[in-house]
């Protein structure tokens, strides 16, 4: 697992700000704050997830997704690769 201190959020706010227009699900339009919520989630689903693999929480972080209060009215569909990208940032699965 990565060492990034466990609540160090404005670390990765500040990465995925300076990176997030190089990602391959980046789309011409849209700002960091489309995506922000997005890397929160993976963020955060880190800690709830610990020693997880992605293909046996995907289906739930789809479910919680919706229940996300930060969301905006983004969809899994639309995120659910900038969730991932986060998620494997952190747990060194890229």
């Amino acid at each position: 697992m990565n060492t990034r201190t466990r609540n160090d959020w404005t670390s990765e706010e500040l990465y995925w700000r300076d990176h997030y227009q190089q990602r391959p699900y980046f789309e011409a339009g849209r700002d960091f704050d489309y995506y922000r919520p997005a890397y929160r989630f993976g963020f955060d689903a880190r800690d709830r997830y610990e020693g997880d693999e992605w293909s046996d929480i995907e289906s739930d972080l789809s479910r919680d997704w919706e229940d996300y209060k930060d969301r905006g009215r983004s969809t899994w569909q639309q995120v659910k690769d900038a969730v991932r990208d986060a998620w494997d940032r952190l747990t060194g699965d890229r």
